[in-house]
């Protein structure tokens, strides 16, 4: 069966003998895909396909909704570390999660004032996640890339040191080479400040 996508999206059945009562369905791509027992009756099928995708479209809007909060809270949080470690200098138009990247724990654009933090990210503990955030923050204002100024904005975080070493053990952990380079550069970013500065 499937639905005209001007009414509704694209919906395949997949019927099985095994399936005595249980029903589920699940997105494929631009379909949904609902699991049934066989033979229901087509009116059967087509109110449980209707309920099904009426549970994925709720599930899908709670979804969203969570992620606008989270980009929310992410917003305010990084507002609140802007002020509190960087004397308010920092202030980004826009702060959101995205999808786990590749090589990045977090990316800024200071054109346009963007900060987007990688999903990776919502399971460490505060302290790494204020200091990633203060980091991009650093960025929106301090030209230059991983200067002397830059690091010495980004360690008036008192917690710096130790969530670079967090986010080391993390990436090694997980099996992210890729992440770790990062850290490698950020530490040796970090050395040279120290360096130059003795």
């Amino acid at each position: 069966m499937t639905t005209d996508s001007a009414i509704g999206p694209e919906v395949e059945i997949r019927r099985s003998a095994r399936r005595r009562r249980t029903i589920s369905a699940r997105r494929e791509g631009d379909k949904v895909v609902v699991l049934m027992p066989t033979g229901l009756s087509k009116k059967a099928e087509a109110d449980l396909v209707a309920e099904m995708i009426g549970k994925l479209e709720r599930a899908d809007r709670r979804a969203e909704a969570r992620a606008e909060r989270g980009d929310v809270e992410l917003g305010e949080r990084s507002a609140r570390l802007s002020s509190r470690w960087l004397g308010g200098a920092a202030a980004p138009v826009s702060v959101r999660w995205v999808p786990s990247m590749r090589t990045r724990w977090a990316s800024c654009t200071p054109v346009d004032g963007t900060i987007r933090v990688s999903e990776l990210l919502r399971t460490v503990p505060e302290y790494v996640l204020d200091y990633v955030l203060v980091h991009e923050l650093a960025h929106l204002y301090v030209p230059g890339g991983h200067n002397e100024f830059f690091w010495r904005e980004v360690r008036r975080y008192p917690k710096t040191e130790r969530a670079i070493g967090y986010l080391e053990a993390y990436a090694t952990v997980t099996r992210r080479p890729d992440l770790c380079d990062v850290v490698d550069d950020l530490e040796k970013a970090v050395d040279d400040v120290e360096n130059t500065s003795a």
